[in-house]
């Protein structure tokens, strides 16, 4: 029996850049120590990577009627076909590092349920990976060098035991929302969660939006609308790692730190609770003031 299992469901492989960087990420996910990998999905090219990948492949994924993959689908499947009480859905262009591992057998050490996620390292890339010996501390030196460590606010991956998120809304998979869902639905059921950016280096290759629909960024497209609908509206779509209820550092579990996005977060959570009659936007002008007057200035433009 494996660790953690992988899952996924990678864009076509018909884009060169979205071709290669998905390569390495994949190839790195099946370097780790004691995991498995599945690529879910029928997008061209996936079924040749996959076994050039030497990993598995399960085409038959349930999609909307826009023809997006559905995230409840994909963790069907997976609790289905996996060969290990880790579950972890990734997007296809995370590089993972071997510190990966580790911080999973640290967070199941100490807690039956839980879900890990972390920050991640932009990283412009444009031309594959070398795997030799050492490539993980070439890596590392060259992403600290961009320093890019991105804003604690969208996730890339979700790790958790097979027991949690038993029953997902049928999300479309590559639009926003469903990623701050999985952190709002965490915190709901009272589950740890865990943010392993001191202890890992996550590194995602950055990419153009050429794949979707007019080139345009998920956030703006209907199935994002569709997604936050799904989510049970705004409030839970305002979760993000900040909203992390422990850290992993130095192998053990602790408390964030406060920092002065964390307090701010707090108190937003508070009027939210306190002032749940209010509209969203009123809430969000006292908490979210510059994020605020940025919207207000953009709309009357």
């Amino acid at each position: 029996m494996s660790l953690i299992t992988f899952f996924s469901a990678p864009k076509p492989f018909t884009n060169p850049h979205i071709a290669m960087i998905q390569r390495n990420a994949i190839k790195s996910w099946t370097l780790l120590p004691d995991v498995e990998v599945i690529l879910l999905g029928e997008e061209e090219g996936l079924a040749e990577a996959a076994k050039e990948l030497g990993v598995r492949h399960i085409p038959h994924v349930a999609r909307n009627a826009n023809g997006i993959p559905l995230i409840s689908s994909m963790f069907q499947l997976a609790r289905e076909n996996a060969n290990s009480d880790l579950l972890c859905i990734i997007n296809a262009d995370m590089i993972l590092l071997p510190d990966f591992v580790e911080a999973a057998r640290r967070s199941r050490l100490q807690r039956d349920e839980f879900v890990l996620l972390s920050q991640r390292w932009d990283y412009d890339i444009t031309n594959p990976i070398d795997f030799a010996a050492g490539w993980e501390s070439k890596l590392g030196e060259s992403v600290r060098k961009q320093n890019q460590l991105h804003r604690p606010a969208g996730s890339d991956f979700f790790l958790f035991p097979k027991s949690c998120y038993i029953n997902i809304p049928d999300f479309a998979i590559g639009r926003a929302g469903w990623d701050n869902w999985m952190i709002y639905k965490a915190r709901q059921q009272k589950w740890p969660v865990i943010d392993c950016t001191p202890s890992v280096m996550i590194v995602h290759q950055n990419h153009d939006y050429s794949h979707l629909p007019g080139g345009k960024s998920h956030y703006d497209h209907p199935d994002t609308n569709e997604n936050i609908r799904l989510a049970g509206g705004q409030s839970a779509i305002r979760y993000t790692i900040l909203d992390s209820t422990l850290q992993l550092v130095d192998g053990k579990l602790v408390r964030p730190k406060m920092t002065n996005a964390r307090l701010m977060r707090t108190i937003e959570l508070i009027l939210r609770k306190i002032f749940f009659f209010l509209p969203e936007r009123m809430i969000e002008s006292v908490a979210r003031p510059k994020r605020w007057k940025k919207r207000f200035k953009k709309l009357f433009k």
